[in-house]
């Protein structure tokens, strides 16, 4: 199994004009999006989390009723890489299923 690459500044700046709710802070993807009910956020999360497995990534995320903030890194990359941003594209598909206050 090769290394995860991590992505350059430049890498990273394109990818997230592609990705919209999303931003990069300390070497991680940031995203908080508030629901329209609690129900709402843990089905996201429920359904989210079922990406990560499949990706074998995992979010590191936070919920608060209406509210999920979601952080991405690639630990084993130092940074973002190509996971952080499938993750984070198929969370947005998996919203868009949503009602987002």
């Amino acid at each position: 199994m090769s290394p995860v690459k991590r992505l350059s500044d430049q890498e990273v700046a394109e990818r997230l004009g592609k990705l919209p709710g999303w931003s990069a802070a300390g070497g991680r993807l940031v995203r908080t999006a508030k629901f329209a009910s609690f129900e709402d956020a843990i089905a996201f999360m429920a359904r989210s989390a079922f990406e990560a497995a499949r990706l074998d990534h995992h979010p590191d995320w936070s919920n608060s009723y209406r509210t999920v903030r979601i952080e991405l890194t690639t630990h084993e990359a130092g940074g973002l890489s190509d996971l952080d941003f499938e993750l984070a594209s198929r969370m947005n598909r998996i919203m868009s299923a949503f009602d987002l206050q």
